[in-house]
C-alpha cells in the first residue's frame, strides 16, 4: 500500500468545456470515491445524486455554460484525485425566484460563479487540495461572489466551505419534492 505524498507533489490543472468530455468518467469516480453515502443512499438515484446523473449534469452545464465554465483537477503523480467545476451566471439562475428576494443586494448585482460540484478521493482529503482547487477556480473566473449546494449532512464539506468563509444564505431544493440542501454564498476577498 502506498502512502499519499505531500501536496507539494500535487498539480492542478485547468481545462475549459472543450477539454471536459474526456475526463468525465474519471471525476465521476472520484465523485463516486468521495460521496460513498450519497451513493450508497436508497433514493439518491432519484434525488440526481447518482454517478450517471453526475455525468449528464456535468455535460447539461459544459453545454449551457460554453462563457467561463472551468474544470480544474488535482493531479499526483499522473493520476487526478481531485476536481472542481463552476461557471460564471446569473444571480437569478442559480438562486431561483424563491430565494432570490433573500440574497443580499451586492450578490445580486455582483459576478457571481456558480460552483458545482468540488471533490477529492478520500486518500488525499485534508491535505488542502480541496483549497486549492477552489483558489484555481476562483482565479479562473475571478468573480465578486461564490455559490454553491451542500447536503446538511456532508460534514466534511461544509468543514471546507466554513473555512473558505461560507455563509449559510438559506434552504434549496432543486425541485419541489428534491433533497433539501444549505446554499452557501461567499464574497470572494480582492486579492488586487
Amino acid at each position: 500500500m502506498t502512502t499519499p505524498s505531500t501536496r507539494t507533489d500535487v498539480v492542478i490543472r485547468t481545462y475549459g468545456p472543450g477539454q471536459v468530455a474526456p475526463l468525465v468518467d474519471t471525476i465521476a469516480d472520484i465523485w463516486a470515491d468521495a460521496h460513498p453515502e450519497i451513493v450508497d443512499t436508497p433514493g439518491a438515484a432519484t434525488d440526481g445524486l447518482s454517478v450517471p446523473a453526475l455525468r449528464s449534469q456535468v455535460l447539461g452545464h459544459v453545454r449551457h455554460h460554453q462563457e467561463g465554465f472551468t474544470l480544474v483537477a488535482a493531479y499526483t503523480h499522473g493520476a487526478m484525485v481531485g476536481f472542481g467545476y463552476a461557471f460564471p451566471c446569473t444571480p437569478e439562475y442559480w438562486f431561483g425566484t424563491e430565494l432570490l428576494p433573500q440574497i443580499p443586494e451586492p450578490a445580486r448585482a455582483g459576478r457571481l460563479m456558480g460552483l458545482c460540484e468540488l471533490a477529492v478521493t478520500p486518500a488525499w482529503q485534508s491535505r488542502g487540495i480541496g483549497t486549492r482547487l477552489h483558489a484555481a477556480l476562483l482565479t479562473a473566473i475571478t468573480p465578486e461572489w461564490s455559490s454553491l449546494l451542500v447536503r446538511p449532512d456532508n460534514t466534511s464539506g461544509r468543514g471546507l466551505y466554513d473555512r473558505l468563509g461560507y455563509e449559510y444564505a438559506g434552504p434549496y431544493r432543486n425541485t419541489a419534492d428534491g433533497p433539501e440542501f444549505d446554499l452557501l454564498l461567499l464574497q470572494v476577498q480582492s486579492t488586487a
